[in-house]
């Protein structure tokens, strides 16, 4: 197990964030959303989004069951409302993952310690990766905080290595994590999801090392290709 206190450190240590970076959580809102809408009018569903919004102002990340606890007003005796927990928890994310997925997982695993961080909560986050077969996957090397950024200490505690590199999709937060560690890791941007687009015209300083138009991109690629030696360098698609 990577985790072992006693583990002597990695010469690279592979870090995969999951929300549309490993998984299209895009698709997965769009889904949430029409299943609001049908079963409560378009009103409702407003008023879920809205709620959740407030709270992910208030707790930093996204919380889709503590928005549906407070949804929960004035709805208490609709049959409906209580189906939409088991929809949440039981919703087939494995059928969300992005094309070659597990596939990345599973080179990159060849290629040094592999292991997902990302942000959330700790029931409904965990969840989704199990639902996705990404625990499996990764054979439990799961770490979710509220603020992956804010972890680096405890990520490298938890997996010493020599170097690292970060996998995502939001290049403010692989920019925060590079002011941090500097040369000691390697961030691959991941041009998918609407954090991603919305990211297009801003001026992002430290830019990452790697861009990467899908996850699959990175399929076939050497380690080599991930060192600090290695120029900032955009990979083509396959």
């Amino acid at each position: 197990m990577l985790n072992h206190p006693a583990a002597e450190a990695a010469a690279v240590v592979f870090l995969l964030d999951v929300d549309n970076t490993l998984l299209d959580n895009d698709r997965f809102g769009a889904d949430l959303g029409a299943t609001l809408e049908a079963a409560f009018g378009a009103g409702e569903r407003a008023r879920y989004w809205t709620i959740y919004e407030e709270l992910r102002e208030q707790c930093g990340f996204a919380d889709y069951l503590g928005a549906l606890q407070r949804f929960r007003t004035g709805l208490d005796n609709d049959p409906s409302l209580l189906q939409m927990s088991g929809y949440l928890l039981e919703y087939p994310f494995a059928d969300r993952l992005y094309p070659h997925a597990l596939e990345t997982v599973t080179h990159l695993r060849t290629l040094g310690p592999t292991a997902i961080l990302s942000d959330g909560d700790v029931v409904f986050q965990p969840r989704k990766i199990q639902r996705a077969g990404l625990w499996a996957a990764l054979r439990g090397e799961v770490l979710v905080y509220v603020h992956k950024q804010q972890m680096l200490v405890a990520m490298q505690q938890r997996y010493p290595a020599a170097h690292y590199v970060m996998v995502d999709d939001k290049p403010q937060v692989l920019a925060a994590m590079k002011q941090h560690l500097g040369r000691k890791l390697t961030t691959v941007f991941v041009r998918q999801g609407h954090y991603a687009a919305a990211s297009a015209e801003e001026t992002i300083e430290p830019a990452p090392d790697v861009a990467i138009a899908c996850i699959g991109d990175l399929r076939r690629r050497k380690l080599e290709d991930f060192l600090p030696s290695a120029p900032a360098i955009s990979l083509p698609a396959e």
